[in-house]
C-alpha cells in the first residue's frame, strides 16, 4: 500500500476508496502542503441520490474533515443534455422546473454529510453549473472550447464504443455531454480555483477530458482521482433493487426499507 503525505489521501487509501488517480506524487504534495478545492459533479435526473452515490458522497465529507473545501456541483445545465456513459439509450430529458426542484431536494440530502456554513475556514459549496453553461454562445464556445477536442478521440472512449458497436443510437446532443463536462473542470477552476475533480471509476475518461482541456486552456495542474463504484456481489452497481432505486432522502424511501436493503444484500 502506498504511503500518502496528505491525511485525505491517507484515509481513503485505508478504505479502499481509491481506484485511479493522475500524477499521484504531485497530487499528494499539494494536498499535504495546502488547502485545496476539488468536486464531484451530479446531474439532478431525480429528487434523491442513491445508495451508489454513497462511496463519492464520503470521498467529498473526508475532504472537508481533512482541511479542504467540497464543492458539489449540481448539473442543472449537463442534466438538460444527459450523461451517455454507458447508458443503452437516451436520457428522458427534463424541463428546467424539473431539474431545478430536484437539486434543491438534493441539497437536503448533502446537508446530512457536508457542513455548508460559510464560517471563518469557508464551508462546502453547492454551485450549479447552469450559470455558465445557459448564457454560452454556441458559436463562441464552438469556436473556444470545441476546436480544442478531436471527434477520433471521442469515438475511442469506452462509453461511446459500446453504443456504437451495438448499434444504439447517440444523438448529437449527447456526444457533446463530454465536451460540457469537461468545461465545468475549466470554470471552476477558473471561478474557485478548483484543482481537483473526483467520481466514480466509470467517470474517468470524462475527468481526463477535463484536465486536458484546462491544459490546452492555460489552468494551472490539475487532478484526477476516482474511486470504485459500489456493486453487489454478482458485480452489478449497487443503487437499486428489485423494486426501485435504493434512496438517500428519507420521503422516497422510509428507513425500515433502507435498513432491509442493506440486510438482504449479500457479502461481495
Amino acid at each position: 500500500m502506498t504511503k500518502f503525505k496528505s491525511d485525505f489521501l491517507r484515509i481513503l487509501s485505508e478504505r479502499g476508496f481509491i481506484h485511479q488517480m493522475s500524477d499521484e506524487t504531485g497530487l499528494d504534495d499539494l494536498l499535504a502542503k495546502e488547502s485545496v478545492t476539488a468536486y464531484i459533479g451530479y446531474d439532478p435526473t431525480a429528487s434523491s441520490l442513491h445508495v451508489g452515490h454513497l462511496m463519492q458522497i464520503m470521498m467529498l465529507r473526508w475532504f472537508q474533515q481533512t482541511g479542504h473545501q467540497p464543492i458539489s456541483l449540481m448539473g442543472g445545465g449537463t442534466g438538460m443534455v444527459g450523461d451517455p456513459s454507458f447508458k443503452e439509450e437516451a436520457r428522458k430529458l427534463m424541463t428546467i422546473d424539473t431539474i431545478e426542484e430536484n437539486i434543491a431536494s438534493i441539497k437536503r440530502c448533502f446537508s446530512h454529510y457536508l457542513d455548508y456554513d460559510q464560517g471563518p475556514k469557508g464551508g462546502a459549496l453547492m454551485i450549479n453549473n447552469a450559470e455558465w453553461l445557459r448564457p454560452l454562445n454556441y458559436l463562441e464556445f464552438l469556436r473556444d472550447v470545441g476546436r480544442h477536442f478531436s471527434v477520433n478521440r471521442m469515438l475511442s472512449f469506452d462509453s461511446v464504443k459500446t453504443r456504437l458497436d451495438r448499434e444504439q443510437s447517440l444523438s448529437f446532443l449527447e456526444f457533446n455531454y463530454m465536451i460540457l463536462q469537461a468545461y465545468d473542470f475549466v470554470e471552476l477552476n477558473q471561478r474557485y480555483g478548483c484543482r481537483l475533480q473526483m467520481g466514480g471509476s466509470d467517470q474517468w475518461g470524462n475527468i481526463i477530458n477535463g484536465i486536458d482541456l484546462g491544459h490546452r486552456m492555460g489552468t494551472p495542474q490539475l487532478y484526477a482521482l476516482t474511486a470504485p463504484l459500489l456493486t453487489t456481489s454478482s458485480g452489478a452497481k449497487m443503487g437499486k433493487s428489485a423494486s426501485g432505486a435504493v434512496w438517500l432522502n428519507a420521503d422516497l424511501l422510509p428507513v425500515y426499507d433502507f435498513w432491509q436493503y442493506w440486510r438482504n444484500t449479500e457479502d461481495a
